[in-house]
């Protein structure tokens, strides 16, 4: 079915403008006016043109994938057909590039392909874990409760996320305020105040001399070292692309004192979530464990929990595999042992994920609090650095006076 791209006027003659299927131009013209409002502008947009293929490359934000999918959930468990509620959840996006994605969708579930199949068409907008479970409630039968699962993880990730970014906004404000502050006395507020002290001719204290040095230094020679930290910063870009750079960045970063702790606590929290909700919609363990470790950021874990699904093919035990990993916590450990045994894996699995998260939520808020006023003593350390440099001169020009 043909789809258009429209700009019309509604009863109140406001502009609005959005996308639909219809038969053809006519039908289109017809289905917006029954909506209410009087089209301007129709133009068909073709499977084959730049769009459609920047609908293939289109890529969804978590919120929008959780909203997308809850409102699916709540269609299809209403007992609408699938065709139908992908379009009524198309029409009621304000978004453009959503709308135009569940239209692509609808229209490959229209030709006879599977959702999971259709969705497969968008590997950016609906990732492996969102296709596996789709697929998964597929086959059994429960989509609508299968969608609602996964609206609910999303959601919950999606939080979590938030939560960290938030946590982590006033440290960095702070730091970049501290660097343009003490930037800023540096390059115009010392050498105004220092230059008295060195047109006097007298002898300047080795701080003062030091705080002149670094002034200068900065006011001279700004362009240069911008350069050379954009430089950095692409070397850097460019070596966090490159595969076996990558490696070692993330297997440093797991050696780091504070920072290897609060990532493998979130790697450990994301795969267990995430296993948990494959689970939960019956997608076969070794697949889940594939699914799960491919969810994965850090590449050095990543590979670890790869053997680790390798062993659970073999036979072995999921809790044996994860303890020889040595990257999840002994406390999840026991957890999914536990629900290992006693047949309850992935109600387990989700408890252990909640409880992860909720400690690393507590660890980063310890974290941010010891660097919030770590960094207050620093600025404070640096401005009184600059203010005994400026009043060092100052009691030695008193001391001759007298």
């Amino acid at each position: 079915m043909p789809t258009f791209d429209y700009r019309a006027l509604d009863a109140q003659g406001r502009s609005c403008k959005g996308r639909l299927e219809a038969d053809g131009p006519r039908h289109a013209r017809q289905l917006l006016r029954e909506r209410g409002v009087w089209p301007r502008v129709l133009i068909e947009v073709r499977v084959g043109s730049d769009t459609g293929r920047q609908t293939r490359g289109a890529a969804l934000s978590a919120a929008d994938l959780a909203l997308l999918t809850l409102q699916l959930a709540t269609l299809v468990q209403a007992g609408l057909p699938l065709e139908e509620a992908l379009e009524a959840v198309a029409k009621q996006s304000s978004k453009r590039k959503v709308a135009g994605l569940l239209s692509a969708v609808r229209s490959r579930v229209m030709e006879g392909h599977a959702l999971a199949s259709a969705l497969g068409q968008f590997p950016r907008a609906f990732p492996e874990l969102f296709r596996a479970t789709v697929a998964a409630g597929e086959r059994s039968g429960h989509l609508g409760h299968v969608l609602e699962q996964l609206a609910a993880y999303t959601q919950a990730r999606q939080a979590s996320r938030q939560k960290i970014q938030m946590a982590l906004v006033y440290p960095l404000i702070l730091m970049l305020a501290s660097a343009a502050i003490v930037g800023f006395l540096l390059g115009y507020v010392v050498p105004d105040v220092v230059k008295i002290f060195v047109d006097s001719g007298q002898p300047l204290p080795w701080l003062t001399q030091a705080l002149i040095g670094v002034s200068n230094g900065l006011r001279n020679h700004f362009l240069l070292l911008m350069g050379v930290l954009v430089t950095l910063f692409g070397l850097w870009r460019w070596s966090w692309q490159q595969p076996q750079w990558r490696l070692r960045w993330h297997r440093w970063l797991l050696s780091a004192p504070i920072i290897g702790e609060v990532l493998r606590a979130m790697e450990a929290a994301r795969f267990a979530s995430t296993l948990a909700i494959l689970g939960k919609s019956a997608v076969p363990l070794v697949d889940a464990l594939e699914i799960s470790a491919s969810v994965i950021g850090n590449l050095t874990i990543r590979a670890r929990m790869v053997d680790v699904a390798r062993s659970v093919r073999e036979g072995g035990t999921l809790t044996r595999g994860l303890e020889l990993s040595g990257d999840i916590p002994p406390m999840m450990l026991h957890m999914i042992a536990s629900g290992e045994r006693a047949g309850e894996l992935d109600r387990m699995l989700a408890r252990a994920a909640e409880q992860q998260e909720s400690s690393l939520a507590a660890r980063i808020a310890l974290v941010v609090s010891l660097f919030e006023p770590a960094m207050l003593v620093l600025m404070g350390g640096v401005v009184l650095l600059i203010v005994m440099a400026i009043l060092l001169p100052i009691l030695s020009l008193n001391q001759l006076v007298n």
